[in-house]
């Protein structure tokens, strides 16, 4: 059962909420070593490069009752990136990216969220890079609720959504002598999140 309720089976039907769910709603923080923040960006147009950031932070207040006052903040250290590459992450760092001498953070901040039936969910926010603020919205997969060895109250979700980092002057490329370019527009963006509920 998802925290924010299921749809009914009929196509106009709004969600409804299960009231055994209210036990969930409150304040959580994202546990960092449980969570992570990844990416996929397309490589010389045959191979996918995967990397994410070791150093964030992030907030969550879930509201069982009315998924609409349900938020979401995230702060991610950009210096933080990981690729498995060390000559890449200096890269990305540079000026050619993201610029993170002049730009260390990057932000997410929700503006709204809606149930879409089942355990699937959608949050939409303004995603902050290099500066640039732009709309996104990212499906979420609630994965459940449970309570830890150590006493803490625990959720998961698993999320994802697609970006173009031109959008957010992420221009840098090299053209291939064989047609196309060296790193794609198109990232996709992935979440697997572990929270903890606040007394």
């Amino acid at each position: 059962m998802g925290i924010f309720g299921r749809k009914t089976s009929t196509a106009t039907a709004t969600a409804v909420v299960n009231p055994d769910l209210a036990a969930l709603t409150g304040d959580y923080v994202v546990d960092p070593s449980h969570t992570t923040i990844g990416f996929v960006a397309r490589h010389a147009m045959v191979t996918n490069v995967k990397g994410g950031f070791q150093d964030f932070e992030g907030t969550l207040h879930l509201d069982g009752s009315d998924p609409s006052r349900s938020r979401a903040t995230i702060d991610v250290k950009m210096d933080s990136i990981d690729t498995g590459s060390a000559d890449r992450d200096g890269h990305l760092k540079s000026a050619d990216f993201f610029k993170t001498d002049d730009h260390p953070t990057m932000t997410f901040r929700s503006t709204g969220a809606q149930a879409l039936g089942g355990d699937d969910y959608r949050i939409t926010g303004d995603l902050t890079i290099l500066g640039t603020t732009k709309s996104v919205s990212i499906d979420l997969e609630f994965n459940g609720a449970a309570k830890d060895p150590f006493g803490n109250e625990r959720v998961g979700f698993e999320g994802k959504t697609e970006i173009l980092r031109s959008e957010w002057g992420l221009t840098w490329n090299a053209a291939l002598e064989t047609g196309g370019v060296l790193v794609s527009d198109k990232i996709k963006l992935v979440f697997d999140i572990s929270a903890i509920k606040q007394a």
